[in-house]
């Protein structure tokens, strides 16, 4: 009943998603200093590609989104797949590599970054610096979609342009085919 409990600290840090958002901050400002940022080093997508490129896992719900968007809104687009990881301690090096052989192919004009929603630790690989400068140094345009209307990633500052999801990007990405008929008709 009169007993003694004394804690010596030498060390404190915050755990979980404390930690991973503190990282994320210190990340945006260096590659803010570094202008991975600025909207002047962003890329100009193309208004009607030939060939769209997507990163992202082959067997996840982003590219049967991304597929269902593209045969709306122009089927007759060629697409280039590029498998990688979007999750897990592979990921971030699988997909740095893609973006490099897309580029280093340039077989095509335009390249989605997809992955769904997930929690912070799931989109992790999207907020890590080599994912980061891969997609600065692309000379092909790039448009994340990934996670939800909420997730934003380090991935989607660096993008030359950005959606909230894999749909959205597809929407970006591809003109619609309809439209372009109405405007045949009215010329």
């Amino acid at each position: 009943p009169s007993g003694e409990y004394q804690m010596i600290v030498d060390y404190i840090e915050e755990a979980g998603e404390g930690l991973l958002r503190q990282r994320i901050e210190l990340l945006k400002r260096k590659l803010q200093q570094e202008g991975l940022f600025d909207s002047n080093n962003k890329l100009t997508l193309p208004e009607f590609p030939q060939t769209l490129g997507v990163i992202t896992s082959p067997s996840g719900a982003a590219v049967q989104d991304i597929f269902n968007i593209m045969n709306r809104r122009f089927p007759g687009i060629n697409v280039m797949v590029y498998p990688t990881l979007v999750q897990g301690r592979e990921a971030t090096q699988q997909i740095s590599k893609a973006i490099e052989i897309a580029n280093e192919r340039n077989e095509c004009e335009v390249l989605i970054l997809a992955r769904g929603g997930g929690s912070l630790e799931d989109l992790w690989s999207f907020n890590e610096e080599q994912v980061a400068r891969a997609m600065f140094h692309s000379q092909i345009p790039i448009i994340s979609g990934i996670g939800h209307e909420t997730d934003v990633t380090i991935a989607d500052l660096v993008a030359d342009y950005r959606e909230p999801t894999p749909s959205g990007a597809a929407e970006v990405a591809l003109p619609d085919e309809d439209d372009i008929k109405q405007r045949r008709k009215n010329i």
